[in-house]
């Protein structure tokens, strides 16, 4: 029982209403009835009118009517069994274009979406390059310095860039080595530097093994470090070595005015300790610059790429079937390739057997023509 209570329709409003219905006809010339005949047809899968289903599916009902046509002249149907197996046979064959189709408009529709964000990743990634190529340049250029000591914010910055994929293995060597460098009795401070210095001093020996520095005696200077000779006598029971500035020469050269900074500054490193320095520095200046070189190499070719778009390979890729209904897809234009296959051999085979049959028959009469002879 509806809640809403019924307007009655009243004699005025019934005149209202058939004076407005014979305004509404809807088209009457013929341009407007072929315009408003498909209206409403949403798939045309039930409509006995064949046009009517192409054109809803958005095909042309004369394409299908021109292969109609060229099967009909290939096979010439001699009967109406015959007929009904050409009919079949078009419209497996639009069946099995219609399959290459949908596959090739889904791979142009995931052309045209990666096409879309390509210029905005290949930007955003030349962005990326510059901004690293910058950082380590800044980084190489404060390596250049001579007498090079680590300060915490190349430090920090090191362990920041570390991590990029464009490093790679480079970028743990770089801050194994940026490490290496540090002041020798520097105090880490933070609990996690602390714990992984066990991994740096492992990429240390791999990177002197790399670049043959493993047999280099100076290099090994900063473990005899006054810190350390202070640990070893401790662990040892001894009296702590007397953690002096080091020799009166070197004293004297970090109180010259024309000693650099940061021997003036760092007046407990040795001479031998910055001579052994010197060879990690030198690696160090030249693993950063080769590598913001690289990321500028990388940045100029990404832009060449973006100004000539996407090769023939790329391309491929990105139309590659990856639509949960491909391989539904390939099995459709299958399915209509193998039923194109039986109406084919089924025809060649009816037709075949006719010939035969007229053979039979163009031949009866002469045989009987031999036998009258004979008699």
């Amino acid at each position: 029982m509806s809640l809403t209570k019924k307007r009655t329709l009243t004699a005025k409003r019934l005149a209202a209403n058939r004076a407005n219905g014979k305004r509404s006809h809807g088209p009457a010339t013929a341009q407007g009835l072929e315009r408003v005949r498909d209206s409403k047809l949403q798939h045309g899968f039930y409509s006995k009118d064949g046009d009517k289903a192409l054109r809803a599916l958005g095909e042309d009902p004369g394409e299908f009517a021109a292969v109609v046509k060229s099967v009909w002249e290939e096979w010439a149907p001699a009967s109406r069994f015959q007929e009904e197996l050409v009919m079949r046979l078009a419209r497996a064959i639009w069946r099995m274009n219609r399959a290459d189709r949908m596959q090739e408009g889904y791979a142009l529709r995931q052309a045209q979406e990666a096409l879309q964000g390509r210029e905005t990743r290949l930007h955003a990634r030349m962005m990326r390059l510059k901004m690293l190529a910058g950082s380590l340049q800044s980084l190489a250029e404060s390596v250049a310095e001579e007498c090079y000591v680590t300060t915490p914010k190349d430090l920090e910055l090191m362990k920041d860039l570390h991590g990029e994929r464009e490093l790679g293995e480079m970028g743990q060597i770089a801050l194994g080595l940026f490490c290496q460098l540090r002041e020798p009795h520097a105090d880490n401070e933070d609990g996690s530097e602390a714990s992984s210095l066990e991994a740096q001093r492992k990429v240390l020996i791999r990177i002197k093994e790399i670049f043959g520095l493993s047999d280099d005696k100076p290099a090994e200077a900063p473990a005899s470090s006054p810190l350390m000779d202070g640990q070893q006598a401790a662990e040892s029971g001894a009296e702590p070595a007397d953690a002096s500035p080091g020799p009166a020469p070197a004293t004297d050269a970090a109180d010259s005015p024309s000693a650099p900074l940061n021997v003036r500054k760092y007046p407990h490193i040795t001479a031998e300790e910055w001579e052994a320095r010197e060879p990690v520095r030198q690696l160090l200046e030249n693993i950063l610059a080769r590598q913001a070189e690289i990321c500028e190499t990388q940045r100029r070719a990404l832009m060449r790429e973006c100004l000539a778009g996407p090769s023939t390979f790329e391309r491929a890729a990105e139309i590659a079937p990856v639509h949960p209904n491909s391989r539904f897809m390939q099995r459709m234009e299958d399915s209509s390739f193998r039923q194109v296959w039986r109406f084919t051999h089924m025809l060649r085979k009816l037709q075949g057997e006719v010939r035969q049959a007229q053979a039979r028959e163009s031949s009866a009469p002469s045989l009987k023509a031999d036998e009258n002879t004979e008699i």
